[in-house]
């Protein structure tokens, strides 16, 4: 039942971020990614909210956690999952790890999609 959960999250939020996509490319075409940008940001504080509460006064369910932040923001953006783990990874003293996983998964994370894009030129542009 949770996967079914994340599933159904993971659809509003996918929507709601193709939703902001489109709305900025409309709005702003300048070629500058302001879409994901807005989702990156707005997806965040919507996490920290939702940390916060969940920490702090939310006596939920285990399964609106589930929908809310793995679910929804995980669909809207798993750069707000990044950003917790980092967060808690400094707030609980550990500044040296937190650094270590930003600059990790930033540039391995580029790294990987520089790599993805060359094999995929190797694999599909010679082909007949």
């Amino acid at each position: 039942m949770n996967y079914l959960i994340v599933f159904i999250g993971a659809g509003i939020g996918g929507a709601g971020r193709h939703g902001v996509n489109v709305l900025s490319a409309r709005l702003f075409s300048n070629g500058f990614p302001l879409g994901t940008l807005t989702v990156n940001v707005v997806g965040c504080m919507v996490m920290g909210l939702l940390a916060g509460f969940f920490a702090f006064r939310g006596h939920l369910p285990q399964e609106w956690r589930l929908l809310l932040t793995t679910g929804v923001l995980g669909g809207f953006t798993t750069f707000s999952a990044f950003a917790l783990d980092a967060t808690l990874l400094w707030e609980r003293g550990n500044l040296g790890l937190a650094l270590t996983y930003v600059l990790a998964s930033v540039v391995l994370s580029l790294g990987a999609l520089v790599v993805g894009l060359y094999l995929a030129r190797i694999a599909w542009v010679s082909l007949p």
